[in-house]
């Protein structure tokens, strides 16, 4: 992996730089710690295991319905599900993100379109925006990936602030959480990700090879068969290529 630049000060936020191996683009926020990643000849497709994961809400989506639904994200990264949710999906997107050198090097470093009237980048502190009314109930996929340079452990991690995640979803809306952390508790975000929703709307996946958690939870509980979350897993993998058939050896109901 090679270094190419870094800039992108931002008051008192980490710097924002970026590195390359061969074919893929990765963003760091001034350490090693991947924050984000890009094909260089496919800017619009999802290179991580786990980002591919964050998108398992389309198993429970209706999937003529997702084409103008509205997506959250909290934590712009690289912009990788902001722009596939935008560019690929079609749907109207909004991505909250606190650093501005992130935005910054996203709109010049990975291809992040500029705002239009279905892409508006917020720049804010989450904890903030999402309590304001204009989104309460509005977020059909709500994607939160909220890490700081050091990637220790989820930023916002409380029960009031997974209680404001539920109450930004519409009614058939979900929420994924990346728990990846070197010093996070899985088992304590997942209590508190069941407090504020009900132990009857959490999915959950095994972690990935690189410690990536994937946490689903719906506003509205859903037991989908067995029959029915195949065929959606099946139309995820024609689609877009991913392993979304292979998810359902690793993806469970918290209460079965």
């Amino acid at each position: 992996m090679t270094r190419k630049k870094s800039a992108v000060p931002a008051l008192e936020l980490p710097e924002v730089n970026f590195s390359e191996d061969d074919d893929i683009r990765y963003l760091h926020l001034g350490t090693e710690w991947i924050q984000g990643s890009m094909f260089l000849d496919r800017p619009f497709d999802i290179e991580l295991e786990y980002v591919q994961r964050m998108f398992a809400w389309l198993l429970f989506f209706p999937a003529a319905e997702v084409k103008g639904a509205h997506a959250m994200q909290l934590g712009l990264g690289a912009g990788t599900i902001t722009k596939f949710c935008y560019k690929k999906l079609k749907m109207t997107c909004t991505a909250v993100e606190l650093n501005p050198g992130v935005v910054h090097a996203c709109r010049g470093w990975f291809r992040l379109p500029p705002d239009d009237e279905r892409l508006r980048v917020v720049l804010a502190d989450a904890s903030l925006e999402i309590q304001k009314d204009e989104w309460r109930g509005t977020v059909d996929a709500l994607q939160v990936d909220l890490y700081d340079d050091e990637a220790a452990a989820p930023v916002l991690d409380s029960l009031d602030f997974y209680r404001l995640c539920r109450e930004l979803l519409s009614p058939q809306g979900c929420m994924t959480v990346n728990l990846f952390g070197r010093s996070s508790s899985y088992a304590e975000s997942l209590q508190k990700i069941a407090a504020a929703f009900g132990e009857d709307a959490i999915w959950a996946f095994k972690p990935t090879r690189e410690g990536n958690a994937i946490v689903l939870a719906q506003r509205t509980p859903s037991r989908p068969s067995r029959d029915a979350l195949a065929q959606a897993a099946s139309a995820i993998h024609d689609q877009w290529g991913w392993p979304a058939t292979k998810w359902l050896q690793v993806f469970k109901p918290l209460i079965r």
